[in-house]
């Protein structure tokens, strides 16, 4: 990992409108990742999660502020961003291999070339031999597996992970978080998590950013101890100051609903 800032959050600010009137999202956000980093954003429901990560991603423009992808002002979604869901949205109709290859072809890169390249990467994730495969053959762990090498298929620079292990039972939930952090780890690729879980942000991160609401702000960064940066998940998850990490962001969270409020997600 350098120290380039592959992305930049300058002076971010969202306000949501509709019928009921005007709601400040987010206010004042103002962080940077550098190159190969994997950060966590956590927080309280209504804290601006999803809003900043939407952000992130182009999904529309902030209010006030800028998003920067290597220095260019994000203007729209960028392919150089891959985005993954809670949900898989895998088509129930298509192969395996064809799920995975869709970002492919809808930017018109899908050839046999790529076909073979998406083979490859699901068997990196875990499924090889599995491209002719469909949908309802698999389990949910698996099918997520198909999600991620659906979004590096790509060959993004840049992952962004909107809760995508939290509908999964915990033993698969803590395997696919190993293997999405080695997998990113290998391929030197940059990554912002939305999470709700404390534990999976201390366990995944080399940095987590703990957002308060009303509106949404940052309260806090919190810099992973190195050795838990370099190990996978579930090592991490049993050594000495991992216990001392959770704390420390859960109290964080504690003190900032006792402070109380509300907001958007």
């Amino acid at each position: 990992m350098n120290n380039e800032p592959v992305l930049e959050l300058q002076q971010l600010s969202h306000v949501y409108v509709s019928e009921k009137g005007a709601s400040l999202a987010v206010e004042n956000i103002n962080f940077s990742v550098s190159r190969g980093e994997f950060i966590s954003l956590v927080g309280p429901s209504g804290c601006g999660k999803t809003t900043v990560l939407s952000l992130l991603a182009g999904l529309f423009p902030p209010t006030k502020g800028q998003v920067l992808l290597n220095g260019e002002r994000v203007s729209g979604p960028s392919p150089k961003v891959g985005y993954m869901l809670q949900q898989d949205y895998l088509f129930p109709w298509r192969t395996i291999r064809e799920n995975a290859a869709v970002g492919l072809a809808i930017s018109g890169r899908k050839t046999a070339l790529t076909l073979k390249a998406v083979d490859e990467l699901l068997e990196v994730v875990g499924l090889p031999g599995a491209g002719d495969r469909y949908p309802h053959e698999l389990s949910g762990g698996m099918r997520q597996r198909v999600a991620l090498a659906r979004t590096l298929a790509t060959e993004p620079e840049v992952l962004l992970l909107d809760e995508p292990f939290s509908a999964l039972d915990l033993h698969i939930k803590l395997q696919l978080e190993d293997l999405v952090q080695q997998t990113l780890k290998r391929l030197s690729k940059t990554a912002v998590l939305v999470t709700h879980d404390l534990a999976e942000a201390a366990a995944m991160s080399d940095r987590v950013i703990v957002l308060g609401r009303n509106p949404g702000h940052i309260r806090c960064e919190v810099i992973v101890p190195g050795e838990l940066r370099l190990a996978p998940p579930m090592t991490a998850r049993k050594l000495p100051g991992f216990q001392e990490l959770f704390e420390q962001l859960w109290s964080e969270l504690d003190e900032e609903d006792e402070e109380g409020g509300e907001g958007h997600g």
